[in-house]
């Protein structure tokens, strides 16, 4: 231990001790403020990582789901695996073509008709 012999190299002493002190305790709290930004910072990444992980999950469960419907036995798929809707739709679009033509009428304009034995009148330029 030290021993002084005045009052002032006491008071330096223990100023100086206090400012080690309050530095010490300074710099500590930084590297608190520090490791406490750190674990926001960690928990901001797995908190992303998680949300885009919960995000794939339900999209390949949602495809899943869906194709595990696409069973064969499935009529909108049995019905589109058959050639038979080709054969149906010519079908009705013949019919309806048909139809069409039997309703179909030609007017004929007998004046409109040309006519080889008479000449179309011509006006005369002046």
């Amino acid at each position: 231990m030290l021993v002084l012999s005045n009052d002032t190299a006491l008071n330096s002493l223990l100023s100086k001790l206090l400012q080690d002190y309050l530095e010490q305790t300074n710099s500590s709290a930084a590297s608190q403020v520090r490791s406490a930004s750190n674990n926001l910072e960690i928990v901001y990444v797995l908190l992303m990582v998680g949300l885009f992980g919960f995000f794939t999950v339900g999209v390949m469960l949602t495809n899943i789901r869906a194709r595990r419907l696409e069973d064969s036995r499935d009529p909108y798929n049995t019905y589109i695996a058959t050639d038979i809707w080709h054969k149906k739709d010519r079908e009705y679009f013949q019919a309806k073509l048909i139809e069409n033509y039997k309703l179909c009428c030609v007017f004929e304009n007998q004046l409109a008709v040309e006519q080889p034995s008479m000449q179309i009148p011509e006006a005369k330029s002046s």
